[in-house]
C-alpha cells in the first residue's frame, strides 16, 4: 500500500487514503467495480494485477488501503463479515493442537466460533480476564499461539491494557489479536500499542449506517499480511464491491460520528448512574469504572456503547427494551440511530450456560447521534 497518508491527521486519512480520483474520468469517488473478471493483454498480462474479483477488486482495494492507513498498518483486508475475517485469521495463525487465550467477556459470535467451530478442528482455547495481565499469563501454555482481546468488550464494556497484554504475548511467543470494533481506529490504535493484528466488524462504526455487513483484518507485518491475503483468496469470504464502497463512504465521516457518539453516551451514562431503577452502569468514561484510567490512556474518547443493569431483574430488563420509542429494539450497533437490546436473549444467547454468560438484568445501548435530550427523555420514560 502507499504510505503517503501516514503523516497526515486521522480525519484527513479517513477521507483521502485509498480514495484516488478515477484516472479515466476524474471522478473523486472510486467507482463501484461491479465486475467478476478482467480483460488480459495476452496470457498473464494483467492490468493493475486484476484477474478475478475474489482475488482482488479495485473498489475493495481502495477500502483495504484505507483500512491499513487508519490503523497505521501495512496491510488491510476486507471480508464479507466480521466473523469471516476472524475465521480467516484463525485458520492462518493456527493448526490442530494449538491453543488460544480468549476473553471472559467476548462477543457471543466470537465465542461460538471458538467453542463450536474451531474446537472441532483440534484447536484448544481457555478463558482469561484480559483486564488482568496475571490472569492472561496464567492461561498461557507452551502451545499458545494467539491471545485474543476485545477492548472495550461486548457487552460488559471491560477494558484491557493493550500494551500490557502485548508484553505477555511477546513473552509467550504468541500473536496478540485485538478486536477494535467498539472503539474504531479513531478512538484507539492497537497496532501502535503492540498488537499484531486488529479485527473489525465493519458492519458497526466503520460503516456506521446500519446498511452493510463486513469485516476487516489489519496488520503491521508485511509477511503476515501476505499469509492472510493468501488465505483470504483461498477461502473466498471477500467483501463485495458495493459493500466495500458503502464502508468506504461511511468511514469518511467516522471521526465526526465518533465524537458525537462519545459525547451523547457520556451524558446518558451520567444520567443512568443517578437513576434509582439502575443498579450498575458499565461505561469506561465513568471515573468509577475499573478500567477508566487505562481507557483514558489508550483511547481518544470513551465511545458510544453503554451497558447497564436494572434493579427489577431480567423481566424488567426485557420489558424496558420494549418501552423505548427513539431507541430501536434491535441487534448490532454502531449506526447513526440509537439501538437498545437484551444481550442475554439476543446478541449473547450463544454464551448462555458457559463461563461467558451475561447477567439477565443487563441492557445494552448503542447510543446514536440524535439530539441527546431526546435520547435522555426516551430512556427516562422507559425506566419510569
Amino acid at each position: 500500500m502507499s504510505h503517503e497518508h501516514l503523516d497526515k491527521s486521522f480525519e484527513t486519512i479517513a477521507i483521502h487514503a485509498g480514495n484516488t480520483a478515477d484516472p479515466l474520468t476524474g471522478a473523486v469517488v472510486p467507482p463501484i467495480y461491479q465486475v467478476s473478471t478482467y480483460k488480459q493483454d495476452g496470457v498473464g498480462g494483467l492490468r493493475g494485477g486484476y484477474e478475478y474479483s475474489r482475488s482482488a477488486n479495485p473498489t475493495r482495494t481502495a477500502l483495504e488501503e484505507n483500512l491499513a492507513a487508519l490503523e497505521g498498518g501495512v496491510r488491510g483486508l476486507a471480508f464479507a463479515s466480521g466473523l469471516a475475517a476472524e475465521d480467516c485469521l484463525l485458520r492462518t495463525l493456527l493448526v490442530p493442537g494449538d491453543h488460544v487465550v480468549i476473553p471472559n467477556d467476548a462477543y457471543g459470535g466470537t465465542f461460538r466460533l471458538f467453542a463450536k467451530v474451531v474446537s472441532r478442528w483440534g484447536v484448544e482455547w481457555s478463558v482469561a480476564d484480559t483486564s488482568d495481565p496475571a490472569s492472561v499469563r496464567a492461561a498461557v501454555t507452551d502451545r499458545t499461539k494467539a491471545i485474543w482481546v476485545e477492548t472495550p468488550s461486548n457487552p460488559l464494556l471491560g477494558i484491557t491494557d493493550i500494551a500490557a497484554i502485548a508484553a505477555v504475548a511477546k513473552d509467550a511467543g504468541a500473536k496478540l489479536v485485538v478486536d477494535n470494533t467498539f472503539a474504531s481506529p479513531y478512538l484507539q490504535q492497537p497496532l501502535a500499542l503492540g498488537a499484531d493484528v486488529v479485527v473489525h466488524s465493519l458492519t458497526k462504526y466503520m460503516g456506521g449506517h446500519s446498511d452493510v455487513v463486513g469485516g476487516a483484518l489489519v496488520t503491521n507485518s508485511a509477511e503476515l499480511g501476505e499469509e492472510l491475503a493468501y488465505h483470504q483468496n483461498a477461502m473466498g469470504a471477500v467483501a463485495g464491491p458495493f459493500d466495500s464502497w458503502l464502508v468506504l463512504r461511511g468511514i469518511k465521516t467516522l471521526p465526526v460520528r465518533m465524537d458525537r457518539h462519545s459525547e451523547n453516551a457520556g451524558k446518558i451514562a451520567e444520567m443512568l448512574t443517578r437513576h434509582p431503577k439502575v443498579s450498575q452502569v458499565l461505561y469506561p468514561g465513568l471515573p468509577e469504572h475499573p478500567g477508566h484510567e487505562v481507557a483514558a490512556k489508550q483511547m481518544r474518547a470513551f465511545g458510544g456503547m453503554i451497558s447497564f443493569r436494572v434493579t427489577g431483574g431480567e423481566q424488567e430488563a426485557v420489558d424496558l427494551c420494549a418501552r423505548t420509542k427513539v431507541f430501536t429494539l434491535g441487534e448490532s450497533l454502531g449506526g447513526v440511530e440509537s439501538l437498545i437490546e437484551h444481550p442475554g436473549r439476543m446478541t449473547h444467547a450463544s454464551v448462555a450456560g458457559s463461563a461467558l454468560e451475561v447477567p439477565g438484568d443487563l441492557v445494552r445501548l448503542s447510543v446514536g447521534i440524535e439530539n441527546v435530550d431526546d435520547l435522555l427523555a426516551d430512556l427516562q420514560q422507559a425506566l419510569g
